[in-house]
Parts: C-alpha cells; structure tokens; sequence
C-alpha cells in the first residue's frame, strides 16, 4: 500500500511540477506566426501597448535604437533635400536653356496643350508674345502643312 500511495504522490508531484514549468520565450518568437500574433495583439491593445511603449523607455538599448532611427531619418530627410535642390537647380537649368530655344518652347507648349494644360486662348498668347520677342516657333502641325504645300507647289 505504501509503494502505491508513494507511486500517485510521484506521479502527482510530477503532474504538477509539468504544469508549473515556465515557458521559454525565446522559443515562442522563434515561431513566425507566433511572433506575428503576439505583435499584432500588443499592437491592437491600448493597455498592451502603453505597457510595451513603458518597457521600451525602461530599456537603454531600445531608447539607443530609436535615437539611431531618428538620426537616420533626419540623415535621410537631409539628402533627400540635397536631391531636391539638386534637380530643382537642374530643372531651372534646363527651363531657362529652353526659353532660348524657341523650338524646344514650342514642343512643350503644343504637349501642353495635347494634354490639356494649356487652353487655346493661353496657347495663342504665348505665341504671339514668343513672336514679338522674335523667338521662331514652328510647331509639328504647321512644319508637315508647310511641307506638303511646297510639295504641292512643284507639280
């Protein structure tokens, strides 16, 4: 009877002792879909995230990771204005060559208007102010009219 009773205590103390055991987390993110799980709870759960977000700030290696971030962010923002001040200084470059070009002016003035950016009224102006400016703008329509009406002359 002893050996009996001694038999279920162990089998017990070991059934409790299972239970009791602590759960490697490590081993729980290692799983993708857990990890996505947990995220997405402490993501979607105010007190959750508040809890996190304390955590994050007790941390000295969180806290150096998001002043890294900040940091490449602001690197970031920075040459991504040098960019833009790069292409605007090639765009002004490029529009002031085309205001001497009275033909380049032209193609862009007639896709412009091809594409609706430019009304008639607004493309008949400009026409006759690069006129009085003495600036030669042959559109495509007018240069093939004129090609054909000089081929016609010959016959």
């Amino acid at each position: 009877m002893k050996k009996v009773t001694l038999f279920f205590l162990t089998i017990g103390l070991v059934t409790l002792n299972g239970c009791n055991q602590k759960t490697d987390v490590n081993a729980v993110l290692e799983n993708s879909e857990t990890k996505t799980e947990i995220f997405d709870a402490i993501a979607n759960n105010h007190s959750y995230m508040m809890q996190f977000m304390q955590n994050m700030q007790a941390s000295d290696h969180a806290m150096q990771m998001m002043k890294g971030d900040n940091q490449m962010m602001g690197k970031m923002m920075q040459g991504g204005m040098q960019m833009m001040m790069k292409d605007s200084m090639m765009m002004m470059n490029m529009m002031q060559s085309m205001m001497k070009d009275g033909k380049m002016m032209g193609n862009m003035m007639r896709m412009m208007h091809e594409k609706g950016m430019m009304s008639d009224e607004c493309m008949e102006s400009c026409k006759n102010m690069m006129a009085e400016k003495g600036m030669d703008i042959i559109e495509q329509g007018e240069l093939e009219l004129s090609k054909s009406q000089s081929h016609g002359d010959h016959h």
